[in-house]
Order: structure tokens, then C-alpha cells, then sequence
């Protein structure tokens, strides 16, 4: 991928990487789940290296970007490409939004320490995705993860 490239979502979500319900307690166990379902799922290089990366980059500064949503992300060496799992959490966990309502979607990013640009730019796609207010209702309101990953397939078309 160069950096010329409009980055999709669709490049680096799977639809085994979307989990409806996502059951979580609180943060972390939503960060561990996803990551789990990455490593199960996807191939994902030491689930714990990329669980510590999250997590480090979390407790610098919360990624509850408010609405809802959440991105946490990291970024490693053992990556050759982006990777991403979404899970919606029905009833919303504390994140430390800054708007400090509850969570409901998580949108884990995990990227190749060299692709800055990439990395930038997919959370920047997944941040305009989430300010439709519409594409959210619907999002939030998915029954399970297969409808989920069609609204997601369907915006980013």
C-alpha cells in the first residue's frame, strides 16, 4: 500500500474480525476480546505484544473519542499490515470518553510500525465513518455481526 492510496476500511476488516455482541466488562476486556479475535481469526502475530502496545497507548491518553466510539490502536514491528477488529458493546462500558459517556463501538487498530501514514490515515476514515450520525444509529443497533460488517461494507462502497 502506498501512501498515494485512498485507504477503504474493507482493506483491513474482515468479516470474522466483527464481533455483535462484544461482552466486556470494561476496557480492557474489550481490548483483550478483540485482540483475541484477531489472533483466532485473523493470524495475528503474539496476541500479547499487541495487547501490551494498546494498552500502553491507552493509558496515555484515552482513545474514547466520544459518540460512542472508541479507537484504540497500537503499532508493532511483527505486523506486515493493517489489521482491525470492530465490536459493539450493547449496553456501552466506561472508556474515559471525552465527551465521558459510555462506549458502544470499539474499533481496534493494530499497524506496522513503518506504516505511519497508513495508520493515520485509517483512523481518520474510521472517525469520518463514525460522525455520520445515521451510519451510528444503524451500527448501534446491528443484532449481529454479519449485519454489522454490511453496514460497514455498504458506507465504505
Amino acid at each position: 500500500m502506498s501512501s498515494s492510496h485512498a485507504l477503504s476500511i474493507l482493506e483491513f476488516l474482515t468479516p470474522d474480525s466483527v464481533i455483535v455482541p462484544l461482552v466486556a466488562e470494561n476496557k480492557r476486556d474489550a481490548i483483550d476480546a478483540l485482540v483475541n479475535r484477531l489472533a483466532e481469526k485473523c493470524n495475528l502475530p503474539d496476541p500479547e505484544e499487541m495487547k501490551r502496545v494498546v494498552w500502553e497507548r491507552e493509558v496515555q491518553r484515552s482513545t474514547g473519542i466520544g459518540q460512542g466510539l472508541a479507537i484504540p490502536h497500537g503499532k508493532s514491528q511483527y505486523l506486515k499490515n493493517l489489521i482491525m477488529a470492530i465490536g459493539i458493546v450493547p449496553d456501552g462500558i466506561e472508556f474515559d470518553s471525552i465527551d465521558q459517556k459510555p462506549v458502544k463501538m470499539i474499533a481496534l487498530l493494530l499497524s506496522p510500525s513503518e506504516k505511519i501514514a497508513d495508520h493515520i490515515q485509517a483512523l481518520g476514515r474510521i472517525s469520518r465513518l463514525m460522525n455520520d450520525e445515521g451510519f451510528r444509529a444503524q451500527a448501534y443497533a446491528a443484532q449481529d455481526s454479519s449485519e454489522l460488517y454490511e453496514q460497514i461494507r455498504a458506507a465504505c462502497s
